[in-house]
């Protein structure tokens, strides 16, 4: 008997198969005029060695089953109009329409920055408001907005760094990073052709201040420390560390990813720090879900300034804006483009509406982050007892007396409604339950989130299986993410 189709599932939406499961030989979503003008050989016009018979291995589709399948494919979507996203250390909160708004205002949705100075007057404008704007919350001298997200943004520090250092000598050849900072940060340092050395974290999870001062050399360029750290824990002797590199000639890198628990209540730039990144699409509203797009905007101290790269946004005699590609210092450019325009805008229109009020929003994640560590204490492992900011950070440790781990914890959630927290990061906290609520979400969606945790804990306890095993409401159950990872099947085909 051939397999029954089904229609729907307890789903309110379809299933939905492969895109090339739909196709048929012959089928066209479009059907174009003759042209009308002489059809060159393409041959000639590619040359012999781009030519091709014809497109192999394509789904060919209808147009109807073209819109359906991306339609359907969309509905399946957990997004943050849906419910929390708990993302540890990616701040995925909510995107006020507003600033979609005024993204998509006529003469800001089709325009950019690189149109001729005389065109782009009121994009300039923008943007060098936000450079304005930045350097005010982050208590720097100057901005650049060029950096396309984080890593990008940390790599146009660290080479700042390098050519401000070697302008006075020598660029060094060490960059300290903490053993709690992000992930990219030592890759950064490698790419800018650094040698990394890594700072322990003490028993409270702070840096170890005593084996800083003993690694901090003539030869260090610089300190790259995430601020709050992964643990969502903030530095207590930031100040000191500072001096400590000042001391020594070597600078303070700070990665700014994590600046939803600062912003509006302390400046980098007042405790110490030279230079910085800033995440827009997390800190400013976009958000980034998806791998774009972003935002990665530098701040700096003025010993830093002439290096930014270009171009440089300037002001003319005339009093007009112009973009400066002269800069005999620069590094250079980062990017062919200038920015992602609309992130930009969007970030503008997030601080303008704010105001004052970026410091309540920094509060409210804070509390909430704190709200849920309240009451989930306990029931999960806390590995760090220091005061939380904007997340808070568990382990497994209790759990895993019964066999469930972090991942298990993870996937049952999905059951619950959730999205997943971040799972075993930072890699300091062994099985790492990494929670952050954002400013976003309502006591009422915390409770929820608070008693779908604690619901799982107890399931840990009486029946592990049930969660080792999740998830169950999905249309595809657990899957093999080792072998995912390891031989990942990058094409479709038929065999």
């Amino acid at each position: 008997m051939a397999d029954k189709i089904v229609k729907a599932t307890r789903h309110v939406n379809q299933n939905e198969g492969l895109i090339f499961e739909k196709s048929s030989p012959g089928k066209r979503g479009f059907d174009l005029a003759p042209l009308d003008v002489p059809r060159a050989d393409p041959a000639v016009a590619l040359g012999e060695n781009h030519r091709a018979e014809g497109v192999t291995s394509f789904p060919e589709v209808s147009e109807i089953e073209v819109l359906r399948h991306f339609t359907r494919l969309s509905t399946w979507n957990y997004a943050i109009d849906l419910g929390m996203y708990p993302l540890g250390s990616c701040t995925m909160k909510y995107n006020p329409r507003v600033n979609e708004f005024v993204a998509r205002l006529d003469g800001i949705a089709t325009e950019h920055p690189l149109q001729p100075a005389e065109l782009s007057q009121g994009c300039l404008k923008i943007a060098r408001l936000l450079e304005r704007c930045l350097c005010e919350i982050t208590g720097m001298d100057a901005v650049t907005l060029q950096p396309s997200a984080g890593a990008q943004g940390e790599l146009t520090g660290i080479l700042l760094i390098r050519a401000y250092l070697k302008k006075h000598g020598s660029p060094r050849k060490k960059v300290l990073v903490p053993d709690s900072a992000h992930g990219t940060n030592p890759a950064t340092a490698v790419i800018a052709g650094y040698q990394v050395e890594n700072i322990p974290s003490d028993a409270r999870g702070q840096i170890d201040v005593a084996k800083l001062r003993e690694q901090v050399t003539e030869d260090v360029a610089a300190l790259m420390v995430t601020l709050p750290s992964t643990l969502g824990i903030f530095e207590g002797r930031i100040a000191e560390i500072a001096d400590i590199l000042h001391s020594k000639g070597a600078l303070l890198y700070m990665d700014g990813a994590n600046m939803n628990a600062l912003a509006g209540i302390a400046r980098p730039g007042d405790f110490g720090a030279d230079v910085m990144h800033l995440n827009l699409h997390k800190t400013f509203s976009t958000p980034h879900g998806g791998g774009g797009p972003g935002a990665g905007p530098v701040a700096m101290k003025k010993i830093l300034e002439p290096f930014r790269p270009v171009p440089v946004l300037v002001e003319t005699e005339e009093g007009k804006l112009a973009l400066d590609d002269e800069r005999p210092d620069s590094i250079g450019r980062v990017r062919a483009f200038f920015g992602n325009f609309g992130v930009l805008v969007r970030a503008l229109a997030y601080i303008l509406a704010y105001g004052p009020g970026i410091r309540q929003a920094t509060e409210d994640a804070v509390l909430n982050a704190n709200y849920i560590r309240k009451h989930l204490a306990g029931i999960f492992d806390l590995p760090y007892d220091l005061p939380s900011l904007h997340e808070v950070v568990f382990s497994d440790e209790i759990q895993k007396k019964n066999g469930v781990n972090t991942m298990d914890i993870a996937k049952r959630l999905i059951d619950y409604g959730f999205h997943p927290y971040t799972t075993a990061f930072p890699l300091i906290v062994h099985g790492a339950l990494m929670i952050e609520p954002t400013e976003s979400e309502s006591k009422e969606e915390c409770d929820l989130f608070i008693e779908a945790m604690r619901a799982i804990a107890e399931e840990a306890a009486s029946n592990p299986e049930l969660v080792r095993q999740a998830p169950h409401t999905t249309r595809i159950g657990r899957l093999d993410e080792v072998t995912a990872a390891r031989k990942p099947k990058l094409r479709w085909s038929e065999s």
